[in-house]
């Protein structure tokens, strides 16, 4: 796991109204449990693995990432809530930016609203 990840976890962890809201359910790769959800839960997957960037003199000067991140629960206006503060989060602290389309839904049989969002960005590495 690369710790691109884990920079992306803290800080999510760094908002007010998601550790109000989220609390300790920031997962990897690990969906949460539909049959008897509760609360707010934000999934992190990578898209891709880090891809190099920004060449000069036959090196790369940055590590290119691409993320989903999803919010689940059973309050529309909670998923809502948390997935604009990711965004918000995600850009100011990592400067990461929404990409493409996302997805938001809801799911009948569980009540369950998901609203999935994807984010690029960069970290220049030291070579």
């Amino acid at each position: 796991m690369d710790s691109m990840i884990y920079k992306v976890y803290d800080a999510l962890k760094t908002s007010t109204l998601i550790q109000e809201k989220v609390n300790n359910r920031i997962k990897f790769y690990e969906y949460p449990p539909t049959d008897n959800m509760q609360g707010v839960y934000i999934v992190i997957d990578p898209i891709d693995t880090p891809r190099p960037g920004d060449f000069a003199d036959n090196k790369w000067l940055s590590d290119e990432y691409f993320y989903q991140v999803e919010v689940w629960s059973k309050n529309l206006l909670d998923t809502q809530a948390i997935a604009k503060e990711v965004r918000q989060v995600i850009w100011k602290q990592l400067g990461f930016s929404q990409y493409g389309t996302g997805l938001d839904e809801w799911d009948k049989e569980t009540g369950i609203y998901r609203d999935a969002r994807r984010y690029r960005g960069k970290e220049y590495v030291v070579i």
